[in-house]
């Protein structure tokens, strides 16, 4: 959703700073962009449209200051325009402010502001926020006492920072929505993200809920809305700058398919011993899973479908387990037992309505574990426990690379569960899955199954069991990037009203792995067969659904709790190749963002 980047202390490089970071928060999906920066007075630009609109329109300017914040704006109250896009003034142009998430008592505070002489000039909940802090610097408050007494007016979700003219220094405080400092030798810098200021820093302070940051020339501090000091941690981030670049890939999204191999391996890394044949995610991770009974997954999106996965695995294995959106368990949330773990699988850890449901937990007293990809995020800071899957940063909207490793931590999850034991023949099968990826990678017909299919009216996807959520997971990757009709469903619900919407341009790719109920599938094969519907299979060869099929996408045999991380790579792929013949903006597709910040 929308990004935030701020810096102090990087004098003449203060805008290109600013545009950088931008550049690097692309990824989370926006409508608009815009900056501010602090000097004698303010300079303030922002436009509708992507990046470069804006900085055509920066071009031959010369915005000083050493200090300035930064937007990309994914609209929620009012429509994409330059009027809009963040920066929002106050009505002297004294106090710049950006914004993620949603104030919710924005109509009274502005009908009070209205009322008192203040003008607006856009449609935003946002604009209340400089208004009010003007407010309070007229009564005599300094910048500092006035940001936080407007803060503390605000009720809802947000990240907000601030920047004052003549002030070279940075205020920012969070409630629900991510926000983190980075650290540098000479300059400080503030991000929604990591991303946004990794080039320049991997030192990185997380700020809390209710906690208030100051970023000056001199240094940093961060207190509590009240003004009272607060230790905080400087954690260093695993991550290298280059790793958010795209490595000579046309898109970021290809390259984190390709990059699947290396999550796994570093999801695996010293977990497993396959010499023993156990599995080991650490003590404190050990203790939460130990004497489980009974697990809720909660999640949304890509990671729901993960969730569908590891709940098909745990009834496997005798534990009772069930997957939740998210959204929907905070409205309905399922009876709890003595020994009920909630697990929230989130790639961000930010997910709004993930976090929601967890906190719901907690309020009941249930214990909580976090299954996410970013150290140090809010899901991994309030949970119980938390499992990180490792995957490194992910900067395409389509999630590709995190559900594989989400799915193998939701395997070594069950193993600990199970005590940790199991057997040399399945840990042997995790050590291989890596390479078995690269196989997939290397030999994919995808391409050319794309090319034959990317005229069609709408895709469908089928499976059963485990197949069943790669085949949620394929339509969802379909839609997402391609902008065409897809869906998923159990094979056994293609004859229960899907059948209806097949016909001869709409193929049907059947996922056949294993052999627990793929015959089954493969009768649901012939049924579309029979209407004349083209079948892709995508399969590991222990059935005959070749016969069937008029396209074949092949992963090699492996344990059948795995080949769904095989499928779903060759799904990944046909996806993408349909949306790059087709023109999309495959990493940033329209009306989505890669975090979900706001419920």
């Amino acid at each position: 959703m929308c990004g935030i980047i701020g810096a102090v202390g990087r004098g003449d490089a203060t805008l290109d700073t600013l545009l950088a970071g931008l550049s690097n928060l692309e990824y989370r999906g926006y409508d608009s962009a815009g900056l501010a920066v602090s000097g004698e007075e303010l300079s303030v630009a922002k436009r509708s449209g992507e990046l470069e609109v804006l900085e055509d329109a920066l071009e031959g300017q010369s915005l000083s200051g050493n200090a300035g914040i930064g937007h990309t704006r994914w609209s929620t109250h009012g429509a994409p325009t330059d009027a809009n896009a963040h920066p929002h003034t106050d009505c002297t142009d004294s106090v710049a402010v950006v914004h993620n998430g949603i104030i919710e008592n924005y109509q009274s505070l502005r009908d009070e502001l209205a009322a008192a002489g203040h003008e607006f000039k856009s449609e935003t909940d946002t604009e209340v926020v400089p208004h009010l802090i003007e407010s309070l610097l007229a009564d005599g408050a300094s910048p500092g006492t006035a940001f936080r007494q407007a803060v503390d007016r605000v009720e809802g979700s947000y990240a907000i920072a601030a920047v004052f003219a003549g002030s070279d220094t940075v205020f920012a405080a969070r409630n629900d929505s991510p926000l983190v400092l980075g650290v540098g030798d000479d300059a400080t810098y503030l991000g929604s993200d990591v991303p946004a200021f990794l080039e320049f820093t991997d030192r990185v302070v997380y700020l809390e809920d209710g906690e208030v940051a100051e970023l000056s020339p001199a240094g940093w501090t961060v207190t509590t809305l009240a003004g009272d000091p607060v230790e905080k941690e400087i954690r260093t981030v695993d991550w290298e700058s280059e790793d958010t670049g795209k490595s000579g890939y046309d898109h970021y999204m290809l390259k984190e398919i390709h990059e699947q191999p290396r999550a796994l391996r570093q999801c695996l890394q010293e977990r497993v011993n396959e010499l023993a044949g156990t599995v080991d995610l650490g003590d404190a991770v050990n203790e939460t899973l130990r004497g489980v009974d009974d697990v809720q997954l909660v999640a949304c999106g890509t990671s729901y479908h993960a969730a569908l996965y590891a709940a098909e695995l745990f009834r496997s294995q005798g534990v009772r387990a069930q997957a939740f959106v998210a959204s929907e368990y905070v409205t309905s949330p399922a009876p709890h037992g003595e020994n009920t773990l909630v697990i929230g699988i989130t790639q961000s850890g930010e997910t709004a309505d993930t976090l929601s449901a967890l906190r719901d937990a907690q309020r009941r007293g249930v214990e909580t574990l976090a299954v996410t990809n970013v150290v140090g995020s809010t899901a991994a800071r309030e949970c119980d426990g938390v499992l990180y899957i490792r995957s490194g940063p992910e900067i395409g909207v389509a999630a590709t690379k995190t559900f594989s490793a989400q799915v193998v931590a939701a395997n070594l999850v069950a193993a600990v569960m199970a005590n940790g034991d199991t057997s040399h023949e399945f840990v042997s099968a995790l050590r291989d899955l890596p390479g078995q990826v690269q196989t997939v990678l290397e030999e994919t017909n995808a391409e050319a199954v794309a090319d034959r299919f990317v005229d069609a009216d709408a895709y469908f996807f089928i499976g059963r069991g485990y197949d069943y959520p790669v085949a949620m997971e394929g339509a969802l990757k379909m839609k997402e990037i391609t902008y065409k009709h897809a869906e998923g469903f159990p094979a056994g619900e293609l004859k229960h009203g899907p059948l209806a919407l097949v016909t001869g341009n709409t193929p049907v790719f059947a996922v056949v792995t294993g052999e627990t109920g793929s015959e089954k599938t493969v009768g649901n094969v012939k049924e579309v067969e029979a209407r004349n519907a083209p079948v892709v299979a995508v399969t590991d060869g222990r059935t005959d659904v070749e016969r069937y099929a008029d396209e074949v996408l092949e992963v090699p045999e492996t344990d059948p709790r795995l080949a769904p991380v095989l499928a779903n790579v060759q799904l990944q792929l046909v996806s993408y190749h349909v949306a790059k013949q087709l023109g999309r903006s495959i990493d940033k597709p329209r009306n989505l963002a890669k975090s979900v910040t706001v419920e």
